[in-house]
């Protein structure tokens, strides 16, 4: 790697760094999970050699990478079955009482969920996006982010209700 592409890289994090942590916690609900995501991430885009100026914004392609790295790590967890009810205690703390059990039962529905349901949640639950803007994240229709939420709906009723 050359030293103008290092510099381009740590122009990249000093940027776009606080996004990406912020972005890892909010999934992995875990500080130290979400720095170690962090560095992956970018270790992530020194490996790429692809121009993601050709295909979306800097800040969609990050978005993209992290909340794909976070959910794999999130669906690791669960096939090893380290997804424990203890992750309550690790929220921030300015969340509602309330808001804790939701997010906790998201994410353990995450574990499971179809990989392109799991991703609209997210980006439409989790982080609060409306449709539109998930589907510009994903690079689909907002009609099919809707049937995308629709299907982990009913999906995730039947797992809960089960």
């Amino acid at each position: 790697m050359t030293r103008h592409e290092l510099d381009q890289i740590a122009v990249l994090f000093r940027q776009h760094g606080r996004m990406v942590y912020r972005r890892c916690l909010r999934i992995l609900g875990n500080p130290s999970d979400a720095e170690e995501a962090t560095q992956e991430v970018f270790i992530r885009v020194i490996r790429s050699k692809t121009d993601s100026s050709q295909r979306e914004s800097v800040v969609q392609w990050l978005y993209r990478i992290t909340t794909n790295h976070c959910l794999n790590i999130v669906r690791n967890r669960g096939r090893r079955g380290e997804l424990k009810a203890d992750r309550e205690a690790e929220l921030p703390r300015q969340r509602a009482e309330t808001e804790a059990p939701k997010l906790l039962l998201l994410r353990r529905l995450l574990v499971e969920a179809d990989p392109q349901q799991a991703q609209a949640a997210i980006y439409v639950h989790l982080d609060g996006l409306s449709q539109r803007e998930a589907a510009e994240l994903m690079g689909v229709s907002r009609r099919t982010v809707g049937n995308l939420l629709e299907r982990f709906t009913a999906w995730a009723r039947e797992r809960v209700d089960a």
